[in-house]
């Protein structure tokens, strides 16, 4: 790729993470900026006027041009690649993968990660702290959902690593932080190991 690719990023987001992780299984070089969501980085007018309107991160620049949202970033990255299934049933159903873990996964698992491990129990306002049940039971319930699904299989879509696993495997790695035990999904377990086997694979420290 000719253009220069950056990253806007908090890194112990999982979010974050997928882009990090797609890019360095297809070997991609990508420059980092990194912003501190706790301190409201995001939220300064130069970010707002610069970089993204909607004060969010992940966000990678491409060029001049700037695209928001995680699961678009890794589509862009990986088009083209191994990590796109060429089978047109294949590709929707790594996209239905991908919008589960959106709307079912990431809202739950990755929410209370952030509120227990990052923001701290004691901090958190009673509003967020009676949610916490219905977040775990919808944590559960996804995890419970993508543990079935692998227990006959090695990925999400088709025979080999595709972007719904990214996707899937960046808050789901590191979902013990938010207080899920893993230990209750062996073929989560094997996927998991599967895919940081994976050549060219990162860690979400690194």
């Amino acid at each position: 790729m000719s253009e220069r690719l950056q990253l806007h990023e908090y890194s112990p987001s999982g979010n974050c993470y997928k882009i990090r992780l797609t890019a360095a299984l297809l070997g991609i070089p990508l420059e980092r900026h990194e912003y501190d969501i706790l301190k409201s980085e995001t939220r300064t007018p130069a970010f707002l006027t610069e970089v993204n309107a909607n004060g969010r991160i992940p966000v990678i620049q491409i060029g001049d041009r700037f695209l928001p949202e995680s699961n678009a970033a890794c589509a862009w990255l990986a088009h083209g690649s191994r990590l796109i299934p060429s089978d047109r049933f294949d590709q929707a159903d790594m996209l239905r993968w991908m919008f589960f873990e959106q709307y079912n996964h990431e809202p739950n698992v990755a929410t209370l990660r952030f509120w227990l491990a990052m923001i701290g129990e004691a901090a958190l306002s009673d509003s967020q702290r009676t949610q916490i049940p219905i977040k775990r039971a919808g944590g559960e319930a996804a995890l419970g959902l993508m543990d079935e699904h692998l227990t006959d299989r090695a990925f999400f879509v088709g025979e080999s690593l595709t972007l719904a696993d990214i996707a899937l495997y960046a808050y789901t790695h590191v979902a013990g932080e938010g207080g899920f035990d893993l230990g209750a999904y062996p073929a989560i377990g094997r996927w998991l190991a599967r895919v940081a086997a994976e050549p060219g694979y990162l860690a979400i420290t690194a």
